[in-house]
């Protein structure tokens, strides 16, 4: 019974924050725009050069090349995405609206399946919070970019971290 109080302790810390990132993210919305698309960048540029450091390790001499050429083109990816940020923002607008779209679907039918009293309708109002947002965003498109991408980031860990943490809530009371 203790481990469950631990694990709704843990799980109202991270809900508060993720509510404390979400306003960070909707005080500076460029900047958490911006950060996401940069992120991204690294995180392709970092995988090609793995994955060229990986071809060395092919077992033979053509399926290396093969493996170094997808790492080098992983790598140009990873550098378009940190040179292009205007058009990465135009492209994850699409990505996010669909994201949040089918995440929103997924957080209603979890609450509906959730038994009453255990936070169920928490998690439908996130899931109508995301699916608005998606709208939002698809609806906006490409008007949107960096600015809306920060802000509707920022509004959805706000909502996630509120469930989080109502969650935690009833995990310990219960």
């Amino acid at each position: 019974m203790n481990q469950i109080k631990v694990a709704g302790r843990r799980m109202t810390t991270f809900g508060l924050l993720a509510m404390i990132l979400g306003v960070l993210a909707m005080l500076a919305p460029v900047l958490a725009g911006a950060s996401m698309v940069w992120l991204l960048g690294v995180l392709v540029l970092g995988t090609g050069v793995v994955r060229m450091i990986w071809a060395f390790q092919a077992g033979s001499f053509g399926r290396g090349l093969f493996l170094f050429a997808i790492g080098g083109l992983t790598l140009l990816c990873g550098l378009a995405l940190m040179a292009h940020p205007l058009f990465v923002s135009a492209v994850l607008t699409i990505v996010l609206a669909v994201n949040f779209i089918l995440d929103g679907i997924v957080e209603i039918a979890g609450g509906v399946r959730l038994p009453s009293g255990a936070g169920g309708g928490w998690l439908i109002f996130g899931g109508i919070v995301s699916i608005l947002l998606g709208i939002l965003f698809w609806a906006q498109f490409p008007l949107t970019g960096l600015w809306a991408m920060g802000i509707l980031l920022g509004i959805k860990l706000f909502v996630v971290g509120l469930i989080m943490t109502m969650g935690g809530s009833a995990v310990r009371s219960a």
